[in-house]
């Protein structure tokens, strides 16, 4: 059975684009495969190195994985601050990762200009950390977006350095994985770009139904349009996205045919929208409120993720060791 592994970093809630764009998908392929799942909390310190409260910001994560369907018998859910193998691999990655290559990788030069004020040894090392996350199991697929298709590129090339440097075919080269068709992109509410939670223009999975419907009434829109038949702006064009992926096809039929008579009352379809947000996120919303009340259980699944992890992880960095040369004298 092939192995995949995802992570999401541990700055806040799931957002819909999350759910809708990855998560959902997570839970239907854990019948298929060996899954591992986890919590990046050691790479959210590359932006923001002194969280308010990192612990329940993970806490939070754990409750909506758990909540949104994610299985920790099926699958191995846990905290990458839980296995500490995790970082000694990537202290042995690092010894063979150059500054030059490191320096080129478009997330870091993004990331430098979004933050010049802390440029951390951390953010040039990210992808380094990234690659010590997928291959401490040797991952056969990794589910990424465009913005990490880089980053996963970089840990294939550390996979295969690492092989050719020791002369041993001992990692595999991870794949990029799509689940088969195209991925979901949910836009934001602010007209651009992606849903995100750096950006504030998500609908989290934890919102209630008063704040959802605030949000999307919020959503950016323009004066409506004055020729039948005309092209949508993005902002339209990403609200309808964003319909057609939770309400039925009829709805989004009825509107796009209001669209296309200059009829369309942009109230109602952000009313439509709302509802049909609401209806999806409900049940996700309830198992929220009930697994966030369980510390027992919350500790339990941790602590059973973090084991099932570690035990494939310490086997993984004893073989790396011995491979290197690494050698005990007792």
């Amino acid at each position: 059975m092939e192995t995949v592994l995802s992570g999401i970093r541990s700055t806040g809630n799931l957002h819909l684009g999350n759910y809708l764009g990855a998560v959902q998908n997570f839970v239907k392929m854990q019948n298929d495969y060996n899954c591992y799942f986890f919590i990046a909390d050691y790479h959210s310190l590359t932006t923001h190195p002194t969280p308010e409260n990192l612990h329940n910001s993970v806490r939070q994560v754990l409750v909506e994985y758990l909540a949104a369907g994610i299985d920790p018998e099926k699958s191995t859910l846990y905290i990458q601050s839980d296995v500490p193998e995790i970082t000694e691999l990537y202290l042995l990655l690092n010894m063979n990762a150059y500054m030059g290559e490191l320096a080129r990788t478009t997330t870091f030069k993004e990331k430098a200009r979004q933050q010049p004020e802390n440029v951390n040894a951390g953010l040039l090392t990210y992808p380094v950390l990234m690659a010590a996350d997928i291959i401490i199991h040797n991952a056969d697929k990794v589910p990424v977006g465009k913005d990490q298709e880089q980053n996963l590129e970089m840990a294939r090339r550390f996979a295969r350095r690492f092989n050719n440097m020791y002369s041993v075919e001992y990692f595999k080269e991870p794949q990029a994985f799509n689940f088969g068709k195209e991925l979901i992109k949910i836009p934001g509410l602010d007209g651009s770009g992606k849903m995100g939670k750096s950006e504030g223009n998500g609908i989290y999975l934890a919102d209630e139904a008063s704040v959802i419907r605030k949000k999307v009434m919020r959503a950016l829109t323009d004066s409506g349009p004055t020729e039948k038949n005309s092209e949508m702006p993005e902002s339209i064009q990403n609200l309808f996205t964003i319909m057609k992926v939770v309400s039925t096809p009829d709805t989004v039929k009825f509107f796009e045919e209001q669209y296309a008579n200059c009829e369309i009352r942009y109230g109602d379809l952000k009313k439509q929208i709302a509802e049909d947000v609401i209806k999806m996120l409900a049940p996700i919303n309830q198992k929220i409120k009930e697994i966030d009340s369980n510390t027992e259980y919350l500790s339990k699944v941790a602590k059973m993720g973090a084991e099932k992890a570690r035990e494939n992880a310490s086997k993984t960095l004893k073989d790396v060791k011995e491979i290197i040369g690494f050698r005990r004298f007792w």
